[in-house]
């Protein structure tokens, strides 16, 4: 039986604005998570939680994401009768706008535990989709501009996410402090703030962008193999190599920056704020300060991801993404010596090189390696090697942080920017079927399956 190719999603030739109203969703889901990232430790603190406790209350994210984001991407691939990504990105931004009001309002640490479960199954509901969204809607030479402008997105979304809290503070909202549980005034307006700001994006995306020949229709029963389970698991055995390798830079990757993630407020504000604990004013205005350092990495984050695309094309994908990734680890160790407020702000900067290339430089180069008509089923498994090393932070960091590290919020950072480098150091064992290869990444993939069922046979 002859083999048929599913429709190109999308021409080569889009303008500037078609490329911003793609990606703008990005804006609106970063502004959130940003609020997310920043503040939630923070949070739990407020509510209670030691250190120790930190990493399984943040367990919620991986698990969601490991389970969700595969099965929303397969499931986004084959569409429903209202289109193939939109529903599922537009119900994911409704669920998330909800738990972003609902998370600043909890009454105890447990409800702030599972609120956040409802944030990050939700957010990986809006994230997953929009990112193939992007495969599906630029090709060719423009998809490594796509996903820079992605990024791009994201580092401003993040940067004036991460600075609401600190706005809030200095247009006179006063903080409550002085009791465990008094979560800041700043911080619950930035949360509301954050559901309208990430609802209003994701439906400008939504409403801007017309129909392409996948979202209404995808490839035949035909063309596609069968649905299930079967199928599911098929994918994740049949992954390119590119995606293998990818893979093992993912993994310490987000070692590193689930430590940064966890970790970077309560250090900044205990270190160097010098507070020592959670009812301190210095607490509130460290963890404030701390929004400053994450507005900071993400707006190099933005400004950054303005050049990568060049940079790539005068160099190589694989060169600026290992480059970056060095960057970001030296950063982050960087702190260990750092006691001033505005210094660590060096550190922020190359955090933010990483940063911006760890959201762009992965999936324009696992892009040009998948068959179109499972973009969203690939990039979903693929996004697994993002939880899995979160996963394992959440159930072992505690422990390390107990037995070897003092408890230190700073040295858990620090240890985090080791496993960026690590990860810098495998990114040159990856093929990048563009520019390592003249085979196009069709015949590749034809390839890889044959020497599959020849393994199998």
């Amino acid at each position: 039986m002859q083999q048929t190719t599913p429709p190109k999603s999308t021409p080569s030739d889009l303008n500037f604005w078609q490329i911003w109203n793609i990606t703008f969703g990005f804006f609106g889901t970063q502004f959130g998570w940003a609020l997310q990232m920043g503040n939630t430790s923070a949070i739990y603190e407020y509510l209670g939680a030691n250190p120790e406790q930190i990493p399984l209350l943040w367990l919620a994210g991986p698990i969601t994401g490991l389970i969700i984001q595969p099965l929303i991407g397969y499931w986004s691939d084959r569409g429903t009768p209202l289109g193939r990504r939109k529903p599922f990105f537009l119900a994911g931004a409704i669920l998330s706008s909800f738990a972003l009001i609902m998370m600043p309002n909890s009454g105890n640490l447990w409800m702030a535990a599972g609120m956040l479960w409802i944030l990050d199954t939700s957010f990986n509901s809006t994230v997953e989709p929009l990112r193939a969204f992007t495969g599906d809607r630029i090709s060719g030479e423009q998809r490594t501009l796509g996903f820079t402008m992605q990024a791009f997105f994201i580092g401003l979304g993040a940067v004036l996410g991460s600075l609401c809290p600190w706005i809030f503070s200095h247009l006179g909202f006063i903080n409550d402090v002085g009791t465990k549980t008094a979560i800041p005034l700043s911080v619950k307006l930035s949360f509301y703030f954050g559901a309208l700001v990430y609802l209003s994006c994701v439906l400008w995306t939504a409403l801007s962008t017309g129909k392409s020949p996948l979202d209404y229709n995808p490839p035949s029963e035909e063309e596609q193999e069968p649905a299930g389970a079967g199928d599911f698991f098929r994918n994740i055995w049949q992954m390119p190599k590119t995606m293998r390798q990818l893979a093992v830079v993912q993994f310490f990757t987000w070692v590193g920056m689930f430590c940064v993630f966890l970790y970077l407020p309560p250090a900044i504000a205990r270190q160097v704020f010098g507070a020592t604990d959670q009812t301190s004013p210095l607490y509130t205005q460290g963890i404030e300060w701390a929004g400053i350092f994450i507005a900071v990495y993400n707006g190099v984050c933005f400004i950054v991801s303005l050049f990568l695309a060049r940079f790539a094309k005068l160099t190589s994908r694989k060169f600026v993404h290992g480059f970056c990734l060095l960057c970001g680890g030296i950063g982050l160790i960087s702190l260990f010596w750092i006691r001033d407020r505005y210094f660590i702000f060096f550190s922020a900067m190359a955090l933010g090189m990483a940063w911006a290339s760890i959201l762009s430089m992965p999936y324009s180069i696992l892009a040009d390696a998948l068959p179109e008509e499972k973009m969203g089923s690939y990039i979903g498994i693929f996004n697994i090697f993002t939880v899995v090393p979160q996963i394992c932070v959440a159930l072992g960091l505690g422990w390390v942080m107990s037995a070897f590290l003092d408890s230190s919020h700073l040295l858990a950072v620090v240890l985090g920017g080791f496993f960026l480098i690590i990860a810098a150091l495998f990114v040159p064992r990856v093929t990048d079927v563009v520019e390592d290869s003249s085979i196009s990444s069709s015949e590749l993939r034809e390839e890889e399956i044959r020497q599959l069922a020849g393994d199998r046979g």
